[in-house]
């Protein structure tokens, strides 16, 4: 008998460090859009990021792992790590959809991305290979009658960002909450951040 298909979503990001905010997020979109699992992906090389200075990925990988150790249904997968050059997601799903036939993938997207997602490369071919599931964070304006290719979640509000918690880390400053209690003890144990910026 053949297996029913399991809805996964994918949540890419360079994460470093992953956060609170991204489990936030990566739970709001798994009970509201109905997703079996959700698959943490950190990017290897980002197409749009600028920053040179990106944490090593073994370290952004561990504290991935870290932070869904929990969870019964989140996971973490190296995928992007296994290509060279940039990580654009159209290579990304042919890859997974090849490797795991018996899953529909979702990919989570925050809800100020879905304005270029029409600029993603091979964007034609995506939407016909993956759901795209938007964060909508309340007091956000966000032009739904334009994204019918995406599905909308409500987020909750909560202003945080990798880069506030890089700069509090190199500081000295309490991370504490900000990031999941393994992953502070990771980021202080190894030393990540410290010569941030």
């Amino acid at each position: 008998m053949r297996q029913p298909i399991k809805q996964v979503g994918i949540m890419g990001g360079t994460f470093d460090p992953i956060h609170c905010g991204h489990l936030l997020a990566a739970e709001q979109a798994r009970e509201q859009a109905d997703l079996d699992e959700v698959w943490f992906m950190p990017t290897h090389v980002p197409p749009h990021k600028k920053r040179e200075s990106l944490t090593l990925a073994h370290h952004r990988l561990q504290m991935a792992q870290l932070a869904v150790s929990d969870h019964e249904v989140f996971r973490v997968t190296d995928v992007e790590f296994e290509r060279e050059g940039p990580s654009y997601t159209y290579e990304t799903m042919v890859q997974l959809i090849r490797q795991f036939p018996d899953c529909r993938f979702s990919f989570i997207m925050g809800g100020d991305m879905v304005k270029i997602l029409p600029k993603w490369y091979q964007y034609q071919e995506l939407i016909h290979m993956v759901r795209f599931i938007g964060l909508a964070r309340p007091g956000t304006e966000l032009d739904r009658e334009s994204s019918e290719d995406v599905t909308f979640v409500e987020m909750p509000v909560w202003d945080i960002s990798s880069t506030m918690i890089r700069e509090k880390a190199a500081a000295g400053k309490s991370i504490r909450y900000l990031v999941p209690d393994a992953v502070e003890r990771y980021i202080k144990e190894n030393r990540i951040y410290e010569t941030f910026g």
